[in-house]
């Protein structure tokens, strides 16, 4: 999760981002796309300056606004791509897409989740290279943890199950993500509140420090930052006192305005980029 990002896919919100029904999206208001658009190339400005190279994933999807969040319909392994089902209903038929710009990029399909299995990236979180996370709630199923486990335990990886709290239900976008973000190989940020206690205690067993994020910055997706690199994140702006607790902590803190692409969306940083190449 935060060895330096050297390679990632990005999708530039275009026409089938705005859409008019925000509350069937579970948006918080209408999108403006010129914003969204000038607000998403400020954003991959920031990682190209960091020496990332950004691809990006051209293929129009009228009817999924969400795919611009290209975290979650895949995950690349060292063995290639695991395509993913989706488990919001509204997100289905992301992963073909998806698989084809990957494979256009090199990258081979390892395993494809099938049959009733859903999984969704935002629930998958690398503890180390051997250890995979993996979130157990509304995105992603028990079926999705035994075929997860089907295509990562061949090549050396355990998956280890995270249960998730209800929180507001099935239509809100929790993910295990939703609650925690590594800005180096120990140091998290996290919303303790609903981090599962198992799991809490498996973080601080690994010799993970954590910064607790406040209710109100948890809210404005302060959990949500992405690693560029060891203590070098890109995070929403509008998250002061965290981008301040990291800085303590030793981090180089980079932010972006994202009040289209991320706040009006449930969509952060992370959700932003799916990473191909981290070294």
């Amino acid at each position: 999760m935060v060895s330096t990002l050297k390679r990632v896919l990005v999708k530039r919100p275009d026409a089938g981002f705005a859409v008019e029904d925000y509350k069937k999206w579970h948006y918080t208001g209408p999108l403006d796309i010129a914003e969204s658009q000038r607000e998403h190339d400020a954003f991959c400005e920031i990682m190209s300056k960091q020496g990332i190279e950004v691809l990006y994933h051209p293929e129009p999807q009228p009817e999924h606004a969400d795919s611009v969040f290209t975290y979650d319909p895949a995950i690349v392994t060292d063995e290639g791509a695991i395509i993913f089902q989706m488990g919001k209903k509204f997100r289905k038929g992301e992963e073909g897409p998806m698989e084809r710009r990957l494979n256009e990029l090199g990258i081979p399909t390892h395993y494809s989740i099938h049959g009733e299995a859903t999984v969704e990236g935002g629930d998958t979180l690398w503890l180390d290279e051997e250890t995979l996370a993996l979130g157990q709630g509304f995105r992603t199923n028990v079926e999705g943890l035994h075929q997860m486990k089907e295509a990562l335990e061949p090549i050396g990886v355990k998956v280890i199950p995270v249960d998730l709290p209800y929180f507001f239900g099935p239509e809100a976008c929790l993910h295990l993500m939703s609650l925690i973000s590594f800005a180096d190989h120990d140091l998290a940020v996290v919303y303790s509140s609903l981090l599962p206690v198992p799991f809490w205690k498996e973080l601080k067993e690994r010799g993970v420090g954590l910064i607790d994020v406040s209710e109100e910055e948890f809210n404005k997706m302060g959990t949500n930052v992405l690693a560029l690199g060891p203590r070098n994140c890109l995070m929403l702006e509008n998250t002061p006192v965290t981008k301040s607790n990291l800085e303590d902590a030793g981090c180089k803190v980079h932010t972006y305005k994202g009040v289209e692409i991320s706040l009006k969306t449930e969509g952060g940083p992370t959700c932003l980029t799916r990473p191909i190449l981290r070294v």
